[in-house]
């Protein structure tokens, strides 16, 4: 009874001064944390964390001396592990013990970081040298190729890494690199593409697994609709199959890079680069962006459709035709001479 007490004094009055005199210094950036974290170094222990606030001005020598006979009582919280950590930014009496506690856990902090459905690997590339707490070791985008593992059964190698990374949202801890990370999402493609390929439908026009993934990249730039996806990937294997080019703007704008200034050309559409799909029959040489898991199986199991042409209606779906004559009809109905948001759009008619 008498050590229940003394405990919970020791607690009221460690707790109570101690905490919420380091919580009012957060703002000055006195310790050691970013925002609401607080990184536990190796070596580090609970009276040396005291010392080091008490260098600091955040404690008195008389907290650090309670908090040295709580220790004493509780041994087990002397031990810190390396890490950085999610901490409360209230004032609660009890919190400095309850951070104690979760340092000598060992429950570090979790980051998140998405490669995001329809971005380009570029995009993804920028976002991650960025990512907090994360170790940029990437040299450029030619070792992600290296990086990258290709099953032998689907043929050669990539000569790029687009979209061989799987758009999801990855957790890390901190001082995690950006390597491990992205060996995650080269690791979660695979499967997913190789179930996707496993399963996909007879007589579909893809000779590989990268032929697969690079429909489904063009499906997932054409359509956020998760319903039509099937449909949008039926009418490009039905164009496919009858020898009819793809003319697909988004594998247009890939092609462009840098030089494509937000609205295509008809120059733009007569360039001859490989990834004009109004230039050249068949798919383009690669994907054009990370394709969701959604989009993947579109591409292996498209609906069974006769439509050869769509077009948006500006709502988010499309208008799916089976002849050029109704196809222009519902570009007529749903795009030319109407606004969209302010902004006159026009819709390159599919030959």
């Amino acid at each position: 009874m008498i050590r229940t007490l003394f405990v919970v004094l020791l607690v009221s009055l460690v707790s109570f001064f101690g905490l919420t005199n380091i919580w009012q210094q957060y703002s000055q950036s006195r310790l050691p944390l970013t925002e609401a974290y607080i990184e536990i170094k190796a070596g580090d222990s609970a009276m040396k964390l005291c010392r080091n606030w008490q260098q600091q001005n955040l404690l008195s020598n008389a907290q650090c001396r309670w908090l040295s006979i709580y220790l004493r009582i509780h041994p087990e919280l002397s031990k810190l592990h390396q890490g950085v950590y999610r901490v409360p930014t209230d004032q609660k009496p009890t919190r400095l013990l309850q951070m104690l506690h979760l340092f000598a856990s060992g429950k570090v902090a979790q980051f998140a970081f998405s490669i995001k459905e329809g971005e380009t690997l570029s995009q993804s590339l920028k976002r991650l040298a960025e990512a907090e707490y994360l170790q940029h070791d990437l040299t450029d985008k030619a070792a992600l190729v290296e990086l990258a593992n290709w099953p032998e059964a689907w043929g050669n190698k990539p000569a790029n890494a687009e979209a061989l990374f799987f758009a999801e949202t990855y957790n890390y801890t901190a001082h995690s690199t950006s390597t491990e990370l992205l060996k995650r999402a080269n690791e979660l493609l695979i499967q997913r593409l190789q179930q996707a390929w496993d399963s996909r439908q007879a007589n579909l026009p893809y000779k590989t697994p990268y032929e697969l993934l690079t429909m489904a990249s063009i499906v997932e730039k054409e359509s956020g609709h998760e319903p039509e996806k099937p449909l949008v990937s039926s009418v490009f294997v039905n164009r496919l199959a009858l020898g009819m080019k793809l003319q697909t703007d988004p594998t247009v704008i890939y092609g462009l890079g840098d030089s494509f200034n937000g609205d295509i050309t008809r120059a733009d559409l007569r360039n001859p680069h490989l990834y004009n799909t109004y230039q050249h029959f068949g798919l383009p040489p690669g994907p054009i962006a990370a394709p969701s898991g959604s989009s993947i199986i579109a591409a292996a199991q498209p609906a069974q459709s006769d439509w050869l042409y769509f077009v948006s209606k500006g709502d988010g779906t499309h208008q799916f035709s089976r002849t050029l004559k109704e196809h222009n009809a519902a570009v007529q109905h749903y795009i030319l001479g109407k606004r969209v948001f302010g902004k006159k759009v026009l819709e390159k008619k599919k030959q």
